[in-house]
């Protein structure tokens, strides 16, 4: 049964972001505010941080964390530090610093909550590198320094399944309106969203509280496997839209007694799910630096296809960050296993959609769902940026099926890790440091994994070797 909500106290609470400390104090009052969230996304993109009084975040709204939240693996554990950073230094304090733009109402809570996203910082000042948001500040500012400014526009797949209690067992369509489940495939289909009306009203109005800007809201191919496209704006700004949208949709979903999962293969007959990224670069005064003056195409646009042609193999450790990721990325899949670009050409990799010169873009569709928003962007800008700076030239746009080519891309995590570490250029960009823990955290994650024996181990090994 849905849990009753106090319309009156919803409707009073609206949108996000406040300049300063005195403007968040005002806000609070006017809200009647009595809790806050200070959330710092980690390496996975799960929220970390502290829930307090917000008598006490007015008084000291720095908070401390240790270091080893950023060096948390999925499963809650960490890895080895050796190699990576000190034991000692691990559980050493860090200073979160709450970035006013980011403070929003929780729409679920059951006392009026706010929740304000924070950045990182040394006790010297120094920003922590292993944090997603400042990795994806470091890449824009590279951008800043050329006088380009990014834009990008995430859409975000994913499924709504029935809850599941014991992981050993399959997941399930969840039951809509009708009283019956999905059992065939609806892409595009509003009656198979209308299923889960309720829920995606909660959902409308739960994103508008937070000022989170859903552009559309289709059914995909799978059963039950919804997208959501977000409107395009800065990087950082809608890298946190994404991180705060994931958020409500599953405090939604479980308000309505089902599941919201990001798993990029949550179901083996079903198609994946993943977080297509639209990107262009702007100069400072907004002109589309993909386009010259008679409307053609730049070398710039060719310089960042080309990068993200070149580099996408050593950032599929980001964009696919976990086994699961690769159990997408398969022939016949539906989802684009090549480096390959083209014209409206959605085989590809790579696509520029359909457009006018002054909104020409590129649009990277290889990230999984599970992908953190921060990083995802981030390594995707960090490729473009480095084919702009190197000059390099793409491959001729490809009008056919490209899967025709074959997979190009790496089939496993530990073949992503691989490349990731061992491609000098992106390390330089995203940070060594962050390169390091990431690449420490991503190497416990699949030695675990390994130690788990599948249901497909016990049928086919069992009794026949």
């Amino acid at each position: 049964m849905k849990p009753k909500h106090n319309k009156a106290k919803r409707e009073t609470t609206l949108n996000r972001g406040v300049a300063s400390l005195e403007e968040a104090q005002a806000w609070f009052a006017r809200q009647n505010i009595e809790e806050i969230e200070c959330v710092v996304p980690d390496l996975a993109g799960v929220a970390r941080g502290k829930i307090m009084p917000v008598r006490k975040f007015l008084g000291t709204p720095s908070m401390n964390l240790p270091l080893a939240v950023f060096y948390q693996t999925i499963t809650g554990d960490f890895p080895e530090f050796e190699g990576a950073v000190s034991a000692v230094q691990s559980d050493t304090d860090i200073f979160l610093t709450p970035d006013f733009a980011t403070l929003a109402a929780v729409p679920w809570a059951q006392d009026p909550t706010a929740q304000v996203i924070h950045d990182a910082f040394h006790p010297d000042g120094r920003p922590v590198e292993e944090a997603p948001r400042q990795v994806l500040r470091r890449v824009l500012a590279l951008y800043a320094e050329k006088g380009w400014v990014p834009i990008v526009a995430p859409e975000i797949e994913f499924y709504l399944v029935d809850k599941n209690t014991d992981p050993d067992y399959p997941l399930k369509p969840p039951i809509g309106r009708s009283g019956r489940p999905e059992t065939g495939r609806q892409g595009y289909s509003i009656s198979a969203v209308n299923e889960f009306d309720a829920l995606f009203e909660d959902m409308y109005e739960y994103s508008e509280r937070q000022g989170l800007e859903i552009d559309t809201l289709i059914h995909e191919s799978g059963v039950a496997q919804m997208e959501i496209n977000l409107r395009h704006g800065p990087p950082l700004e809608l890298a946190d839209q994404v991180f705060m949208f994931k958020r409500t949709i599953r405090e939604v979903a479980l308000e309505h007694e089902i599941y919201a999962t990001f798993m990029a293969k949550p179901m083996a007959s079903e198609p994946g799910s993943a977080m297509h990224i639209h990107q262009s670069i702007v100069d400072k005064d907004g002109k589309n630096l993909f386009s010259d003056k008679k409307g053609e195409e730049t070398a710039l646009f060719h310089g960042f296809i080309a990068g993200q042609q070149t580099y996408l193999p050593a950032i599929m450790a980001i964009l696919a960050p976990y086994v699961n990721s690769y159990r997408r990325i398969a022939k016949d899949s539906g989802a684009p296993v090549n480096t390959q670009w083209g014209y409206d050409n959605r085989t590809c990799g790579l696509r520029v959609p359909p457009s006018d010169p002054a909104n020409r873009r590129l649009e990277n569709r290889i990230p999984s769902s599970d992908a953190n928003p921060y990083l995802a962007i981030a390594a995707s800008l960090a490729a473009g940026y480095l084919g702009m700076t190197q000059g390099l030239t793409p491959s001729a746009p490809v009008a056919t099926d490209a899967g025709a080519a074959g997979i190009q891309l790496p089939r496993s995590l530990s073949e992503s890790l691989k490349l990731f570490e061992q491609c000098e250029p992106l390390v330089e960009i995203l940070g060594p440091i962050f390169c390091q823990a990431y690449d420490h955290v991503k190497q416990a994650e699949y030695e675990t994994f390994m130690r788990t024996i599948s249901p497909w181990e016990r049928e086919f090994l069992l009794l026949n070797v």
